[in-house]
């Protein structure tokens, strides 16, 4: 059995789902026709499964890139979920996943759906809950985990039992938390440490922390950004314990994004250290974790780059900056960083040095070796990957499912 990366490619625009090796380049599968959220992105399971949301045939897709190297079938599994999907969270043994819906193509919240997936039966139920953005975590194991939903204007967590949504039947019953703790409104970001039991919220004004026990929810002081600005996404780094957020800070005006700032923020989970590492200005997106090293692309009229954050050392640092080649399509001075516009996406495995990055608009995607720094390989992907396309990597037991929300 090969333990190298498989690296999944989704042409969310196109509707093409490839599975490569890594670094060789070499089409293990393929599906045709499938468009996976890029907003609600790829969920890992154990045994190196992935599971991601088909936004135009409304379907949750668990997908399996190691049986497909083997010979078997890419696609193991199929439920139907309410679309648009904004985010996707499983429960820690990876019985049942949630999904909630977002905005889609539309500008004001509208849909009020959020479908409780049973994974080995393929039972899906939905509810309505509460029309918006909703990110979503759910703490514990099986149907008696709480599943937390996470509000914005009015902020808040909303704990609603995993049964509760499991049972709810036939015409989408509305359902009302069994437990609330406040939030900020401007919410953007969910994580959940099983091992502490607490469900983590980036907010502007920090970290908001609750500690589940049972059904009830208990707020913790939250843990402040110390640096400039507002914490974008949440990680949790299962394997080195700690806890990552991107803050951006600088002028609110979306045109004005080249002016951006952008730092790393790396807190660890049992000692409570927090870190601070700068990236540099302009648009700073997702990240992804490997081994040795936590992956940033930077997006800027002056050049775009990789940036690799050593994560073996007493603190963090950066270690490699890499230039990427320009975008046809890139986001402009004076325009918007995400309207009309080509980005990127990042991905690595927790068990391996492989970074991919891929270049929108151009059907590329680079892997770079993130010990070394350099590049290695330029991939094809056949379609164009218009926005960046959604990439993620999987390593046979790589530990990527102790993240237990979608990325």
């Amino acid at each position: 059995m090969s333990t190298e990366p498989l690296l999944i490619v989704a042409d969310h625009v196109a509707g093409r789902v490839t599975v490569l090796t890594v670094p060789g380049g070499t089409q293990v599968a393929a599906l045709e026709g499938r468009h996976v959220s890029e907003h609600a992105g790829f969920l890992a399971l154990p045994g190196g499964r992935i599971a991601c949301v088909d936004d135009l045939r409304g379907e949750l897709l668990v997908l399996d890139p190691g049986a497909a190297r083997a010979g078997r079938p890419l696609l193991t599994a199929t439920a139907p979920v309410a679309v648009p999907a904004e985010h996707l969270a499983a429960d820690t043994g990876a019985e049942h996943v949630v999904v909630t819906t977002g905005l889609g193509a539309h500008e004001e919240p509208w849909s009020e759906l959020v479908t409780a997936v049973e994974l080995n039966t393929g039972r899906a139920v939905r509810s309505r809950i509460r029309a918006g953005e909703p990110g979503v975590t759910l703490a514990g194991p099986g149907a008696g985990a709480l599943a937390l939903l996470r509000h914005r204007a009015p902020g808040e967590l909303a704990a609603f039992p995993l049964a509760s949504l499991l049972d709810a039947g036939p015409g989408c019953p509305h359902r009302i938390p069994a437990a609330r703790a406040p939030l900020p409104d401007d919410g953007h970001g969910d994580a959940y440490d099983p091992v502490t039991g607490r469900v983590f919220a980036a907010t502007g004004a920090g970290v908001h922390r609750v500690r589940v026990t049972g059904g009830a929810l208990a707020p913790e002081p939250p843990l402040p950004w110390r640096c400039a600005g507002r914490g974008y996404f949440l990680r949790v780094d299962a394997r080195r314990r700690l806890l990552w957020s991107c803050v951006r800070g600088g002028p609110d005006a979306p045109s004005r994004w080249p002016e951006w700032s952008n730092t790393a923020w790396c807190h660890a989970l049992d000692t409570g250290r927090t870190e601070h590492v700068e990236l540099g200005p302009g648009l700073v997106f997702r990240m992804a974790l490997a081994r040795h090293a936590v992956a940033f692309t930077r997006i800027h009229p002056d050049g775009d780059e990789l940036v690799l954050v050593d994560t073996t050392g007493e603190r963090p640092a950066v270690t490699a900056r890499r230039p990427l080649p320009p975008m046809a399509g890139a986001p402009r001075r004076g325009g918007t960083p995400w309207d009309s516009v080509q980005r990127r996406a990042v991905a690595a495995s927790p068990g391996a040095d492989w970074v991919a990055v891929s270049r929108g608009g151009h059907g590329e995607v680079a892997l770079f070796d993130a010990r070394a720094g350099e590049q290695r390989a330029l991939l094809r992907t056949g379609t164009p990957l218009d926005e960046g396309g959604r990439l993620a990597m999987v390593r046979p037991g790589d530990g990527a499912s102790g993240d237990t929300v979608g990325r």
